[in-house]
């Protein structure tokens, strides 16, 4: 019960990383909110785990979602104290000069802009408790790129640096921001990470980059989501954490 009592919103939490994290929080005590675009995903997600989670559609990239999220929250449950910025997009794996204009302003409103909205409207919350924890997503694609997901990487390079920028300013409110940075893991992204068709075969090939040797899990993501925000790790800000195998050595 190392989250006991504490309120968590995650986005993207229909399914991949982000399910696997709110099950993990309410596991470990917490109430969540499950947020998602994919309403009907959230919906199903919140409701196997019962009275300690709520289901919001949420498009992260939109202020005024993003606004009645923490609001719908913070009614529900009195409070909020932890929040995970997990929602993600990419394009596919693919030359740079072949990523159209469309999919490259969708992806950084995703994995970018979005915690910039949810920053403007949770820090003023979490000051006023003089306590909280934001843990944003990141990748290792962000700390070590190749070639084919240059403009992805770029985006998750963002989100990095700005959860290291953000808990230094933050930090004289004791508000502790942290990164995750996750190698590729069979979500539904996979086979855009992986430019190919998901078989086990193309798997292989990035599996050969892993000192591990495998693809990383959405377990291994909300393990580590769960330290992060945990009081084990209250003297742990501006960290970030590769949850990547070896991936980034």
């Amino acid at each position: 019960m190392r989250l006991k009592d504490q309120v968590a919103i995650v986005t993207g939490a229909a399914s991949g990383f982000g399910a696997e994290i709110a099950r993990r929080y309410v596991a470990e005590g917490a109430k969540v909110a499950v947020a998602d675009i994919n309403e009907e995903g959230a919906k199903a997600i919140a409701a196997s785990l019962g009275s300690s989670a709520i289901a919001v559609r949420c498009d992260v990239s939109k202020r005024a979602d993003i606004n009645s999220l923490v609001t719908t929250t913070v009614k529900h449950f009195g409070t909020l104290d932890v929040v995970v910025n997990n929602a993600g997009f990419t394009h596919k794996n693919s030359s740079m000069l072949d990523v159209d204009e469309e999919t490259f302003d969708r992806m950084f409103d995703i994995n970018v802009k979005s915690i910039y909205l949810m920053t403007q409207a949770v820090v003023p919350i979490l000051r006023a408790k003089k306590r909280g924890c934001i843990i944003n997503v990141g990748s290792v694609s962000g700390m070590r790129p190749r070639p084919g997901l240059v403009w992805y990487a770029a985006s998750k390079a963002a989100v990095n640096l700005m959860s290291k920028a953000m808990a230094v300013e933050l930090g004289p409110d004791n508000i502790r921001v942290n990164a995750l940075a996750p190698v590729m893991a069979p979500t539904g992204l996979i086979s855009a990470f992986m430019g190919m068709p998901d078989t086990p075969e193309n798997r292989a090939k990035f599996t050969a980059n892993i000192p591990l040797g495998r693809l990383g899990t959405p377990a291994d993501v909300a393990k580590a989501a769960v330290y992060l925000a945990s009081d084990d790790a209250d003297f742990i800000t501006g960290v970030e954490l590769p949850v990547d195998g070896g991936r980034a050595v």
